[in-house]
């Protein structure tokens, strides 16, 4: 290896199906040669190969930006007043020295709250696995002081080649890293990217699965291990856009608490123990990370289908009951989950020294080599490190749970990662090269302007009239009803679930956000988490600048619709984006993380947390650019407020948020109104409320009526078809009087819908509402009613 030219090592990479670059492979080369005087062993290649993944280590965000070119246009002065601002923050914060990366970007804001003393709630420690913020849970009218925990992944490589495996284990893996915290897992929600899902089987591309294949099997797959597990999941929504049959978008989403005092933050010291707890290792998902960190070719469906790992809800619900033991839990210095990378990642990241048995890694099935034992990616296990007394206690306790639990590894004084198996060493890795994450790469990027003559926040729904496009309106398919998707989830599991998905006494009108109270495990609380999600593709595609900032937006309407605590919103950000290949696709994620910044720091909401992915690739189709925003807050169940309209006869209102001229929020007008609306719920006077969504007000005056079988009736603009984010649509007893409230309609008790002086039938409207995907995901009540109706018929039964 070592005497190999550049062409050499190059044929070898490729060959082997290395994520590495060529460039890392040459630094690789010249350590063993230089510094180790010996050729590297190959478990050693494929360990720095998944060490140093993309997916692992975030190659593509940690890339230096040597400097930024704005394509002329309109947008353009927007765009450098960001860049300017990105800077100045950095010189702020004495970072000039620094690089500028996508990571640098995607961070900033935190750390610039955090040194104004103004993000004073997040938790510092070692273990980064998840965000995790100090909040006080009421308890019997006693405050305690709780960890609440957050955390989005992604399994879209796996769900794209094997959809049930991969999105079972994209809701396990979420559920890990909060769990790894020491938290217990308690809510959840789901947000997919598909193309269209009716597609005909004849136009599937090939080298893919049909996109109906694809989604019916990933929400198999999710619910599945959710249901399992009995993991609430109160919030579905799949987001349809021709881009993602380059390969699917699989999002999972997670909530977990613990009390304060339970978990214990110690960095490892030599002598400490590091215990394998849960599932055996197997050969699945062996080059998931490296594999996941590749856009995908027409092969890759028939060669990759190892790489996705093998889901087992019942064992990491074992885990779970484990970890609600504060006896055990306090034993715990640190611990690290089984994701990607394995062995290799979960255990070599616990300390700088660590000698590992691989014999002593638990297996499925023999035949294993010491290669596959490092670097599997087998799920529903911890790696934990506790101090040598503690460790017969906690192999008992693990027993109690019929956890296997076993001594694989110690902490070592010296700054190498070694692993052994069957008396040969495999893996001797000084800590210092292992660290530098390979080469360091450097680009040039040019973010493109903005198509001047479009603007992605007007829709244009054909109809001869308002009645008809109203109509229409609903027939869209980011507008259609899911609920037979979201049928597929246990959202009520646990108890604590606030407002289930589809809400009303007919369970039709969509949930706002997510909210569950918090797991406590004596008394009564009304302490509850709230996690809203925002993303459009649409205005993404068009500027992925503005896309972010209205991703953020979108995130904490939800929130404060709904009635938390908005303003005290952390964040957590989802990046998906195809393979950088130019400047100009570099220029996609730069562009929406200087978006992301300036809104962080205009709500100071920053992002504590996020996941990215940069392969959404295939030949000539890509993903669009996607910057996903999870927001998460606390709040009090009882004076939450719930979407769907509550009674006949109510006055309808939209506080709505006019965005600037170029386009961005107006952040200073979206507080107002958020806080106007807290203050109007504080009297009474606010009885549902819903954030505008893709199909505009026409959407949610349709959707929050049906809940309770209500009817509306409205006088409709051009505008109510429209993408306002940011405003909403709320519902109030009372006639209400203020510049800032623009009157929609009223509703009516006969479920009518009447648009503009035209009538139109709730069960018309549902009808068309349902149509759009009825054949994908099938509504439960729907085929019992049809069921019902055909065994009428056949037997002509007078009753």
């Amino acid at each position: 290896f070592n005497s190999w030219d550049r062409d050499s090592l190059d044929t070898y990479r490729k060959q082997d199906g290395l994520a590495m670059t060529l460039a890392d492979l040459e630094h690789v080369q010249r350590y063993f040669r230089d510094q180790e005087k010996r050729d590297p062993r190959e478990t050693e290649l494929k360990v720095l190969d998944t060490y140093w993944s993309d997916h692992c280590r975030h190659t593509t965000f940690e890339t230096k930006i040597e400097s930024l070119e704005i394509e002329h246009g309109p947008w353009k002065e927007s765009i450098h007043n960001a860049w300017l601002e990105y800077q100045q923050v950095r010189e702020d914060l004495n970072r000039q020295k620094k690089p500028s990366t996508l990571m640098d970007l995607a961070t900033l804001a935190a750390k610039e709250m955090r040194s104004k003393g103004e993000l004073d709630d997040l938790e510092i420690s070692e273990e980064i696995n998840a965000c995790s913020v100090k909040i006080d849970v009421t308890v019997d009218d006693k405050k305690e002081p709780w960890l609440l925990m957050f955390k989005n992944e992604t399994h879209n490589h796996p769900t794209e080649i094997e959809p049930f495996g991969g999105a079972s284990t994209c809701i396990g893996g979420a559920i890990r890293d909060p769990l790894s915290g020491r938290s217990y897992v308690y809510q959840a929600m789901r947000v997919t990217g598909s193309g269209d899902p009716r597609a005909e089987l004849e136009d599937t591309i090939p080298g893919k699965l049909p996109q109906k294949v694809i989604t019916r099997g990933a929400a198999r797959g999710y619910s599945s291990y959710g249901n399992q597990i009995g993991l609430a999941t109160s919030l579905v929504k799949e987001i349809y856009h021709p881009g993602y049959q380059a390969k699917r978008m699989e999002v999972g989403a997670v909530v977990g608490a613990v009390p304060q005092d339970w978990v214990r933050r110690e960095s490892p010291v030599p002598g400490d123990i590091v215990l394998l707890l849960g599932g055996k290792t197997g050969r699945d998902g062996c080059g998931g990370a490296t594999g996941s960190s590749k856009a995908h070719t027409e092969d890759s469906l028939m060669s990759c289908g190892a790489e996705v790992q093998k889901g087992n809800a019942p064992e990491e619900r074992k885990i779970q009951r484990l970890f609600r033991n504060p006896e055990l839990t306090k034993l715990i210095k640190k611990c690290n989950d089984f994701g990607a990378g394995g062995v290799s990642v979960a255990i070599g990241e616990l300390s700088d020294g660590l000698t590992i048995d691989l014999d002593q890694v638990p297996v499925k099935y023999l035949g294993l080599n010491g290669t596959e034992l490092a670097i599997s990616e087998s799920q529903e296990r911890m790696a934990v490190v506790v101090e040598p007394q503690h460790v017969s206690n906690f192999i008992l306790l693990a027993k109690k749970e019929n956890l296997e639990c076993l001594k694989v590894a110690e902490v070592t004084g010296e700054n190498r990662l070694t692993m052994t198996w069957k008396g040969q060493t495999l893996v001797d890795l000084d800590r210092t090269f292992l660290d530098t994450n390979g080469v360091r790469s450097s680009i040039d990027v040019k973010i493109l302007s903005p198509q001047e003559n479009e603007n992605p926040f007007l829709r244009n729904i054909s109809g001869k009239d308002r009645s008809e496009q109203f109509i229409n309106n609903l027939k869209e398919l980011n507008v259609a009803s899911q609920k037979g998707l979201g049928e597929m989830f246990d959202a009520s599991i646990g108890k604590g679930t606030v407002f289930m998905p589809y809400g009303g006494k007919n369970q039709l009108s969509e949930s706002e956000a997510s909210a569950h109270k918090l797991p406590v495990l004596h008394g009564e609380t009304q302490t509850c988490s709230i996690m809203g999600h925002g993303y459009n593709p649409e205005i993404s595609s068009w500027s992925p600048y503005h896309g972010s900032l209205y991703a953020v937006v979108e995130s904490i309407t939800r929130l404060a619709a709904m009635g938390g605590d908005w303003q005290k919103s952390r964040l957590s950000f989802q990046e998906y984006f195809q393979r950088m290949t130019s400047k100009e696709i570099w220029g996609q994620p730069l562009a929406a993380l200087l978006g992301a910044l300036q809104i962080q720091r205009q709500w100071k909401a920053p992002a504590i947390g996020g996941k990215d992915s940069m392969s959404g690739s295939f030949g000539d189709i890509h993903v669009p650019p996607t910057l996903i925003s999870f927001a998460v807050c606390t709040g009090e169940a009882d004076k939450l407020t719930s979407s769907e309209f509550q009674q006949d006869g109510s006055y309808l209102y939209l506080l709505r948020h006019t965005p600037k001229e170029d386009l961005t929020p107006d952040s200073a007008q979206l507080q107002d109104n958020f806080n106007y609306l807290d203050q109007l719920r504080s009297k009474g006077n606010v009885l549902s409320a819903m954030s505008i969504k893709e199909g505009g007000v026409a959407e949610v005056l349709f959707k929050a009526a049906v809940g309770n079988g209500l009817g509306v009736e409205a006088n409709l603009e051009d505008w109510a078809f429209n993408r306002e984010f940011g405003s909403i649509l709320f519902e109030s007893s009372k006639k209400l009087e203020d510049s800032r409230l623009i009157f929609i309609g009223r509703t009516n008790g006969s479920g009518t819908f009447i648009i503009n002086g035209k009538s139109l039938t709730r069960k018309n409207a549902l009808k068309n509402w349902k149509e759009p995907l009825a054949k994908v995901f099938h509504d439960l009540k729907d085929q019992k009613e049809e069921l019902l109706e055909q065994i009428i018929q056949e037997h002509k039964a007078p009753h």
